[in-house]
């Protein structure tokens, strides 16, 4: 492998750059796809699920298209053959492929809703470029939306301010100035890039309208100039393969095909390359080398381009047999001997199990599938925001052989008897075995829809639990009779009491521990103020009603018990199990504390 790299070096040209590579990041709804929606002048935004960006998508800008969108500015000399643009997901669950997608990267777009400010996952985002060292610029979106905002797309967004009116160029200083402010605040100093002398010290902010085109061709030009003032010798074009699996997906008429971000180095058709599988690293040989259409997305489907060759920086399809189970996110290898094919699969294992080593199974837990390793990571991530555990994970459509998986947990917890499927196909046979064995199987195409249904299918799992065991759960409550409230002395007994504490409800059996705790009945009613009601807690007055049931003989006020007389609920140790398994929500610290009095009264262990 040195000795690859030390080849690589010889055959480099410094006077051949690649194209960098930029990172879209920023907050959800920030704007982020609208920006490159503009600048493809397309409209893949409204094919997103819900709108959000759910996967890293990739789309090649090439210089030419750059000269045209800027030709009322003055540009640099461009020496870079053009961009290849990554967009990624902006909202948290995300973190991942934000991660995975900047770790490509050469320089960043933050992208900033003026309107709104430095959001949760921007400064997630400044963290991350920050650790990296990455560095950046920042597009200051939505200024359309300023006050009374005059759209004018082709001249210069610095000269587009000073046109427009006193109280739209106020409304802009003050939203610009707080946002700069918050960006200080991270540690980082910003100025507007036509104030900015120093980008190395300063990084440069561009005020930029997605929806009305301002600031879009300053954004552009920016980028290509920072690009190549900034990054040197990172963009020199080297033989040396660097390349990572973007998606994995089936498109019709091509099979299963895997996109491709090519950072440096080619692939051409007929190498002989080693992707990581779901069981193990593999070789295979490059069928076809596809690129979409230049300023086209690469998840989008479209007339593709064939081609022999293709050169970094690209965003690539390829065509190649048996790549069903290739995993998204892991680098791509290219076997240019014959025997460095074993070599080579041998690193993609070490490199796969290291990213296996971040998932953590629990022995209960719901069985999670997703589309690509990227959208898997996230999914797990947001299960443990939400602390949803997990005992099994896969990736790609859901066959019988997941469902028996799944199935194990329905001798452990019927909760974790399900299948949280994120993006992916579940197969009618495995649907159908699904049916028979009782696991449920949860679909969706945005993660959060696939917790919304999962945590309305756990709290209509606990309603029912509660109300299969609500007779044999017995809160705590301690009562004093109202000695002028004394309605029926025998059976049933009818009375007022005031709560002490706790809460009572109709069911609880009552005791007097006083009276060497004589039971003196089952709580069937309550009433307050005439009106029944279900519960009443301390403080309340209360009147009741006291049946016997399930005692020996009926018990009569005045004789077995009297107003001098405390009465507590009968509790078991069956019965504060329950009330920890099944209601633990309707419980309160002071209901806790008196359940802790009362075990020590009636000695429970």
């Amino acid at each position: 492998m040195r000795a690859r790299k030390a080849r690589a070096e010889r055959n480099k040209d410094p006077e051949v750059l690649r194209a960098p590579i930029l990172c879209v990041l920023g907050h959800v709804d920030t704007g982020k796809t609208k920006i490159l929606d503009k600048i493809r002048h397309t409209n893949v935004q409204d094919g997103e699920a819900g709108g959000i960006t759910q996967q890293i998508g990739a789309t090649n800008v090439p210089i030419e298209n750059v000269i045209k969108e800027c030709a009322h500015l003055t540009l640099p000399e461009l020496k870079i053959p053009g961009m290849l643009i990554i967009d990624t997901p902006g909202h948290e669950s995300f973190s991942n492929l934000r991660s995975r997608g900047s770790s490509l990267c050469d320089m960043a777009i933050l992208v900033i809703d003026i309107m709104h400010g430095l959001e949760q996952q921007t400064i997630e985002s400044l963290n991350l470029l920050k650790k990296r060292k990455t560095p950046f610029i920042i597009a200051l979106n939505k200024i359309d939306r300023l006050y009374d905002w005059k759209t004018m797309p082709k001249i210069a967004v610095g000269e587009c301010l000073k046109k427009q009116k006193k109280v739209t160029r106020d409304d802009f200083e003050d939203r610009s100035k707080k946002a700069l402010v918050e960006i200080m605040e991270q540690g980082l100093n910003a100025k507007l890039y036509y104030e900015n002398d120093d980008p190395r010290q300063y990084i440069s902010v561009v005020p930029t309208s997605a929806h009305s085109g301002d600031g879009m061709a300053d954004l552009l030009a920016l980028a290509c100039d920072l690009s190549q003032k900034m990054l040197g010798s990172q963009l020199v074009y080297r033989d040396s393969l660097e390349a990572m699996v973007l998606e994995v997906k089936a498109i019709h008429g091509l099979g299963t095909t895997v996109d491709i971000i090519l950072r440096n180095g080619q692939l051409k058709e007929g190498d002989n390359i080693v992707l990581s599988g779901i069981e193990g690293a593999y070789s295979t040989t490059v069928r076809a080398v596809l690129t979409p259409q230049p300023m086209k997305e690469l998840r989008v489907k479209s007339n593709y381009i064939q081609h022999k060759c293709v050169r970094a920086a690209q965003g690539i399809k390829i065509c190649a047999r048996n790549m069903e189970n290739t995993l998204a996110g892991m680098p791509v290898y290219v076997s240019r001997a014959a025997d460095e094919a074993e070599v080579l699969i041998a690193d993609a294992n070490k490199a796969l199990k290291e990213e296996l080593k971040s998932i953590k199974l629990s022995s209960e837990g719901v069985y999670v599938q997703a589309s690509t390793l990227g959208s898997l990571e996230a999914l797990l991530e947001f299960l443990k925001q939400s602390k949803i555990k997990y005992a099994g994970v896969s990736i790609g459509p859901v066959h019988k052989k997941d469902v028996m998986k799944a199935s194990v947990m329905l001798q452990h917890d019927k909760e974790f008897a399900c299948l949280l499927a994120f993006d992916v196909k579940v197969e009618r046979d495995a649907q159908e075995m699904a049916d028979g064995l009782g696991v449920k199987i949860f679909t969706a195409d945005i993660i959060y829809h696939l917790f919304d249904q999962f945590t309305a299918y756990k709290d209509e799992l606990k309603e029912r639990r509660k109300d299969e065991h609500k007779n044999e759960a017995v809160f705590p409550c301690r009562l004093r009779i109202l000695p002028q409230c004394i309605f029926n002395t025998r059976d049933p007994i009818v009375l007022g009491v005031t709560i002490i504490n706790g809460n009572l409800k109709a069911g609880t059996p009552l005791c007097v521990p006083s009276k060497e705790f004589c039971f003196i009945g089952v709580v069937t009613s309550l009433e307050i103020n005439n009106k029944q009601v279900e519960t009443a807690s301390t403080g309340q007055d209360v009147c009741i009603k006291i049946e016997n049931i399930g005692g020996d003989a009926p018990k009569l006020y005045g004789r077995h018990f009297d107003e001098n007389d405390v009465l507590v609920s009968r509790i078991t140790r069956e019965s504060i199990d329950i009330l920890k398994e099944y209601f633990r929500d309707d419980m309160t610290k002071e209901g806790w504390k008196l359940v802790v009095e009362l075990k020590k009264i009636f000695e429970i262990m």
